[in-house]
């Protein structure tokens, strides 16, 4: 099959790789659109880049029944479906509690085993096993139905903070996951503020339904949120970035009783809290990683049904054989969202 293998830091290549096929309990998927996640390209710059290389990356991904193996049942060669690329036991503490995200032995697509960059991904039987191949509704495009993956990540810190109807929502930071942070704070009723420094990318979060867009290269971010909260702070500051001093200079915009959110994936590194701030102003301080199968399913629900649009965030579209271009334009922050398909 033809794929996209990653060799080492900045290092990938378009080449032929072995066809896999599907052992007792696990199915091999045809892929028919897989998404390209900032994670992704973190890794081919040398951030948490397998140890066993040559591999694919690419954990969102859809596509067809190809292979069942012995065992497996209730799917059929041509379904199409969604995946959770996320195989876990199913037996720890976490997983016991629903929470598979925080599996004492994850692994998964693009980390552990093969990803979505080729023709053909094999399932083990640890993502069969809890749902994660989920059948598509006919009507529901491939090409929609890859975002239920990054959305169901942004549904997890929705859950996290605690959002319901009229909170006042701080979102840092106005890229794709950003914007589906957007995306998913309006669907549950709330106000929305997002920053950025970059122009066209608060211009399209402004399209997407954002209350107040902040540059905060131009305006004093704490003043803007501020006078839009008549001095209490965010309900929810979601920070949609992984570097550190942005955490930092931001968490603080956090109202009592409020949640702040570490979503986006920082370096190892350190930021300074001042303790009292958590005693006297009770603020839940929290992280997200990933999602659970409970809501890729109900994402996918979500975006069939149309509650929440993804199709505006689709900006560019790209074949294996042209994904040396994706990635270099996802380098350059140069897209919103962008797909490689395979059919």
């Amino acid at each position: 099959m033809k794929a996209a293998v990653v060799h080492g830091v900045n290092d990938i290549r378009i080449e032929e790789y072995p066809t896999p096929k599907a052992g007792a309990g696990e199915v091999v998927v045809k892929t028919h659109v897989a998404g390209i996640c900032a994670t992704d390209i973190k890794t081919l710059l040398g951030l948490g880049l397998p140890k066993d290389l040559p591999t694919i990356l690419g954990h969102e991904v859809v596509g067809e029944i190809a292979e069942t193996g012995k065992g497996v049942s209730g799917f059929a060669v041509g379904d199409r479906v969604g995946v959770y690329p996320i195989a876990v036991c199913g037996k720890c503490r976490y997983c016991r509690q629903g929470r598979h995200n925080l599996c004492e032995a994850e692994f998964g697509l693009g980390h552990g085993i093969e990803g979505g960059f080729a023709e053909y991904v094999r399932l083990p039987r640890e993502i069969v096993d809890i749902g994660g191949v989920v059948r598509l509704a006919e009507d529901l495009s491939f090409e929609d139905a890859v975002f239920a993956e990054p959305l169901s990540c942004t549904l997890a810190a929705a859950r996290s903070c605690r959002l319901k109807k009229d909170d006042q929502v701080l979102i840092i930071g106005a890229g794709p996951m950003g914007l589906m942070h957007l995306k998913t704070a309006k669907y549950h009723g709330c106000e929305v503020m997002i920053a950025d420094l970059i122009d066209k990318r608060l211009e399209l979060a402004g399209k997407m339904g954002a209350d107040h867009v902040i540059n905060s290269g131009e305006k004093n971010l704490h003043d803007e949120v501020m006078r839009i909260t008549a001095g209490r702070g965010a309900d929810a500051v979601i920070i949609s970035l992984g570097i550190p001093q942005v955490i930092e200079d931001n968490m603080k915009l956090t109202a009592k009783g409020g949640v702040c959110n570490i979503f986006g994936g920082p370096p190892p590194s350190e930021i300074k809290l001042d303790p009292r701030w958590l005693h006297y102003l009770e603020i839940t301080l929290t992280g997200t990683f990933a999602s659970t199968p409970a809501d890729f399913r109900e994402c996918l629900e979500l975006i069939h049904n149309k509650s929440i649009i993804v199709s505006d965030l689709l900006s560019h579209t790209f074949t294996v054989d042209s994904f040396l271009d994706a990635v270099e334009k996802a380098k350059n922050q140069e897209m919103v969202r962008g797909i490689v398909t395979f059919t």
